[in-house]
């Protein structure tokens, strides 16, 4: 006898045979097939309050794990609400996968008023996700399944769509028999491998630049850098990567410090890294110097023709070229003094930095020492921009926030809820602004339906000080930057939460602990002045 399921309950089958645990979203009547599914699977669901949120903890849960984010949505609205969080998914090369229904086939294109319409959904989404298809048919969903994950992590990672309309749902298929799913990995070509190995062999003052795309690399980025005895600046996204080594440079390639190592370098390696502004010229001066010659490992060779054109381009996925690369560096480079030239740019681009900035590195760094292998997500406030500037990170995927590429605020929270689902064992501390958090202080209520111990700092400067400090430099009058905010520790206590507010930067680290203590998602207010 042959089974039959909906097509709706055959998806979650073919999600969790592909290594899927974890869904987030909020159901609706077209979505409710997949939800069918969901009750006779492993598959845990999380319900936000906020579709948005939805994809921000889809995409905190990706980087956390390694391991696509999956986001069910509905039709209309409840896709258009998580746009913001597939564009920084798409920004930051985050595997995200999306799926939402889609109002019934004989209906789409004709705006007749029917519930959540859109004139072209799949079109909308052919602006933001790097695929998107409709399921026009039961027989076609396992086929535009595969398409969706090898578009989601063969290449550049990044967000992808399906859409399957309400009829199509609910069509009843054949159970597909079970097949063995592999991820593609791209390797790099051996010549290629080795006419680096030759350059950087012959190079006196190597320099590697370590972008989002070296965190599943990290063994053999450290095997490179000790061989070529090269140090090692780590962008936003790969902080963390070398956790603490001698080489590690864990400054922004925007401070003069870490350019004028990168001007004196007669051979840099760029590993996974886009050279977008927000790492490489934060501050608009157009400053970024020239490289001598530039060797670019990248899993999309499209991508690699960004930003700053390469002398050589490898085309592979990072951890298999660095791994390549240091087995045809048969010796080792006595003389490049890596360690000095990284230790000495360390203290320069610290030198660089303001008081307020010189603080919150320190504060970051004892985070990190009184919570060993934390996570810490962030959204757009004044100690995530410090540690993007400067941070000493002990552990891959233990610092990313969206203030950089896209920069969506209201990030923060929902992706620091999905990062401790993916690793329920490591602390995770949510770094906030007052205003950002405005954006999503629902989803305390989201941490507590789930008992998910994430520590919710929010640094109150009363409003959007950055932005503000931004308006009065340039001679502009601060409108719109003082938003009013909640007693945030009240309103944590109405979801049943516990909090504290901390007026003492030196009393911050204590705080945190105590709330770590808990075991229970807890929130601590600091107020600066």
């Amino acid at each position: 006898m042959t089974l039959k399921k909906t097509v709706g309950e055959v998806l979650v089958d073919l999600l969790e045979h592909r290594g899927v645990d974890t869904v987030f979203g909020i159901p609706g009547v077209h979505t409710v097939e997949m939800y069918r599914g969901l009750a006779a699977s492993n598959i845990r669901h999380i319900t936000p309050r906020h579709e948005l949120s939805a994809g921000f903890m889809a995409d905190g849960y990706a980087r956390a794990s390694g391991k696509p984010g999956v986001c069910l949505l509905i039709t209309g609205p409840g896709l258009t609400n998580a746009i913001s969080a597939m564009a920084q998914a798409r920004a930051d090369s985050i595997p995200m996968l999306v799926i939402s229904g889609v109002n019934r086939i004989d209906t789409q294109g004709h705006e007749t008023g029917h519930l959540h319409e859109l004139p072209d959904q799949g079109g909308m989404m052919r602006t933001i996700a790097v695929f998107t298809q409709t399921v026009q048919r039961g027989a076609d969903l396992e086929p535009i399944l595969d398409r969706a994950f090898a578009a989601m992590t063969s290449g550049r990672p990044g967000p992808v769509h399906i859409e399957v309309p309400l009829d199509v749902m609910s069509e009843i298929i054949e159970i597909p028999k079970q097949r063995v799913v592999q991820t593609q990995l791209r390797h790099p070509a051996p010549q290629d491998l080795q006419t680096a190995a030759d350059m950087l062999a012959a190079a006196k003052r190597p320099v590697i630049l370590a972008g989002g795309g070296t965190v599943a690399a990290q063994t053999p980025l450290i095997s490179v850098a000790e061989k070529l005895d090269a140090p090692v600046v780590t962008t936003i996204n790969a902080r963390g990567v070398l956790g603490g080594h001698p080489l590690e440079v864990p400054a922004s390639p925007s401070l003069g410090a870490v350019r004028d190592l990168l001007a004196q370098a007669d051979v840099v390696l760029a590993i996974g890294t886009q050279f977008g502004p927000t790492d490489y010229d934060m501050n608009v001066d157009g400053n970024f110097p020239q490289l001598a010659h530039l060797i670019r490992i990248d899993v999309d060779a499209l991508q690699a023709t960004r930003g700053v054109l390469p002398d050589l381009t490898i085309v592979g996925d990072a951890a298999l070229a660095l791994a390549g690369l240091s087995t045809a560096l048969t010796t080792h480079n006595n003389n490049a003094d890596g360690t000095s030239r990284a230790e000495a740019t360390r203290t320069a681009a610290f030198a660089e930095l303001g008081p307020a900035y010189k603080e919150g590195v320190d504060l970051i760094k004892s985070i990190g020492e009184a919570l060993p292998g934390c996570l810490m997500v962030g959204d757009s406030t004044q100690l995530v921009y410090a540690g993007n500037c400067y941070a000493n990170i002990a552990r891959p995927r233990g610092w990313f926030n969206s203030s950089v590429g896209y920069g969506s605020l209201g990030y923060g929270a929902p992706a620091a809820i999905g990062a401790r689902l993916a690793q329920p064992d490591a602390p995770v501390v949510c770094i906030i602004g007052d205003g950002g958090f405005q954006f999503c202080l629902s989803e305390l209520g989201t941490a507590m339906d789930e008992d998910t111990p994430v520590i919710f700092l929010v640094w109150n400067n009363s409003g959007y000080q950055e932005i503000e400090n931004y308006m009065v430099d340039a001679q502009i009058a601060p409108i719109g930057v003082r938003p009013s905010a909640p007693d945030f520790v009240k309103v944590a206590a109405a979801y049943g939460m516990g909090g504290e507010t901390v007026t003492d930067l030196s009393e911050l680290v204590g705080a945190i602990l105590r709330a770590h203590e808990t075991g229970k998602p807890q929130l601590i207010e600091y107020t600066t002045d």
